[in-house]
Order: C-alpha cells, then sequence, then structure tokens
C-alpha cells in the first residue's frame, strides 16, 4: 500500500500525465521502491481505477483519477513529511523538464493499406492548444513526422497562428 500511496502522491502533485519512465524515474532516484514493485503498484492502481493510463508510441501516460484523489486524501499522512517535501521538492526542480514531455504526443496507426494518419497533439494545463491529423503513405513517414514532432511542434504552432490570424505568407 506504501508504493500506491506515493505513486498517487506524486500523481495528485502533477498537472500533466506522466510517462511511466520518468515515474519510475523518480521513486528509483529516491530509494522508494524497486521496479518490480512500482510496477505492479501501478498495474493494481490502473486495475482499481484510482489511476487511469494512455498510451502514446510505446510510452504509457499515467494520471491520477478523481477516486485517486479521493483515496489519498484519506491516507497520505500515512507518508511521512520529509517523504512528501522530497518529492515535492524534487517535482518542483523537475516541473518543467516533466511538462516538456508530457505537453507534445506524437503517435501514428495505419487507416488502410498505404495510408497511415499521425496524431500530433500539444497540450497545456489540461488544454488542447493544437491537435493535428496527418494522412501519410508509409509507416517510415508516419514515424519521421512523430520523432521531429517534439523539436518542431512549437513552429507549427507559430506558422498556423500566423498564416491563420493575420492571413501573412510565410516561407
Amino acid at each position: 500500500m506504501f508504493y500506491k500511496l506515493v505513486i498517487l502522491y506524486i500523481l495528485d502533485r502533477l498537472e500533466t500525465p506522466i510517462s511511466n519512465a520518468e515515474l519510475t524515474r523518480i521513486i528509483l532516484e529516491r530509494n522508494i521502491a524497486q521496479y518490480m514493485a512500482i510496477q505492479e503498484s501501478l498495474e493494481d492502481l490502473v486495475g482499481d481505477g484510482y489511476i487511469s493510463v494512455s498510451e502514446n508510441r510505446n510510452s504509457h501516460l499515467y494520471s491520477i483519477t478523481n477516486e485517486g484523489r479521493e483515496t489519498l486524501s484519506f491516507f497520505y499522512q500515512n507518508l511521512s513529511v520529509p517523504l512528501r517535501d522530497d518529492i515535492d521538492d524534487c517535482l518542483s526542480k523537475e516541473q518543467y523538464h516533466l511538462r516538456d514531455l508530457a505537453a507534445s504526443t506524437a503517435d501514428y496507426y495505419e487507416v488502410n493499406k498505404n495510408e497511415y494518419i499521425c496524431e500530433l497533439k500539444v497540450v497545456e494545463r489540461g488544454s488542447e492548444l493544437v491537435n493535428i491529423n496527418l494522412l501519410v503513405a508509409s509507416p517510415e513517414e508516419a514515424d519521421t513526422i512523430c520523432n521531429r514532432w517534439k523539436e518542431a511542434n512549437a513552429d507549427v504552432y507559430e506558422f498556423l497562428i500566423a498564416r491563420l490570424l493575420a492571413g501573412k505568407k510565410t516561407s
């Protein structure tokens, strides 16, 4: 139960979903739990409806549910103040890094033979700033676009805003 409370506490403090890799890293770096205990706790929490998971290009993104928040409110005092302070300090220091990781997502799927949809998103504070679906001809093209989205999404967003609001031609 202790590991589950730690996970709920971390997810409750975040504004955006967090990947399995980043969540695991934070817990392991604090020597709170071992890898398998973390993964088992995540699986149990999803199964019990305390956290939700979404998949994005081979990555699982976790968020706390209302049921998870309610449960945490009853039991968070079982986490020591120094541990909560350590987690809060860590999340404060890493908030921009974690937000950037979760802010832009890219994934693709096959719709027909030789037709793939790339889903490209930028989310800030729970609101989608950009949601683009592109149809491409191959999984290689889709993979390239998804891989480049992290670096290019700000430029694409600026281009769209400038083009659509100002009506300017940009090169």
